[in-house]
């Protein structure tokens, strides 16, 4: 059993309903690649997390209808969190109510598989970001706060490894602190994946990648990984 992550499949359909190569040549034909690369790369027992913005769709029913109907007969047990374009996400009783044990879902809570927890929530942007407001200080300090819940519940379960997913990045530059990198510092988490910041733009913004205070993170937005999963852990 391994571990492997993808985010931002910013899926719509067969054929899309909001076809993604608008923003690049790289998105044409993107689901279909999705498909492809998992097919070759998940295994039965592993186990994928989609670090969020899965589906365009606007609500639940649209989106298990166009979506996550064809994500749900790939292989693999599929852990899912909330990207800030995941309108069709619902309450936690909604979604287990309409999935039925087909996907886990992160938010307030983490995932154990054997010695590993997965621990995650969507984030926000950072404080060090241009134009940041008394209001994003206000998601950003919440969604700080769902970390560590999740982080502590992965404590309490007695986890060897920790994995944290967010949507956003937790930080941009290498040096950075933020309430996300001291969460990841004071638990130990082994990897931190994330997605939201697509194809070069990683680069432009200088996107940390990298070991840090023991912690390694990693950008999985799909377009950036060309939209085949990465092995974040054994």
């Amino acid at each position: 059993m391994a571990f492997y992550a993808i985010g931002d499949l910013h899926l719509s359909g067969a054929p899309p309903t909001k076809p993604m190569d608008v923003f690049g040549p790289q998105w044409k034909d993107h689901r279909e690649k999705i498909i492809q690369h998992w097919k070759e790369t998940i295994g039965t027992d592993d186990t994928i997390i989609l670090c969020g913005d899965t589906s365009w769709s606007m609500d639940l029913s649209d989106a298990i209808e166009k979506d996550f109907s064809m994500l749900s007969a790939l292989p693999g047990k599929k852990i899912i969190l909330k990207g800030n374009h995941d309108y069709w996400w619902s309450s936690m009783r909604k979604l287990e109510q309409a999935f039925k044990g087909r996907f886990q879902f992160l938010h307030n809570s983490c995932v154990v598989e054997k010695d590993t927890a997965i621990c995650g929530t969507r984030g926000w942007n950072l404080p060090s970001m241009p134009e940041f407001t008394d209001h994003d200080d206000l998601l950003y300090k919440r969604e700080v706060q769902r970390l560590e819940h999740s982080l502590k519940e992965a404590k309490s379960s007695g986890a060897k490894r920790i994995i944290a997913a967010l949507h956003y990045p937790p930080l941009y530059e290498p040096e950075e602190v933020t309430g996300f990198t001291e969460l990841c510092r004071d638990y130990e988490v082994t990897t931190c994946i994330y997605g939201h910041v697509h194809g070069d733009a990683a680069h432009f913004l200088n996107l940390f990648q990298g070991v840090r205070d023991g912690t390694r993170y990693r950008l999985v937005a799909s377009d950036y990984i060309d939209f085949c999963p990465v092995k974040i852990l054994d």
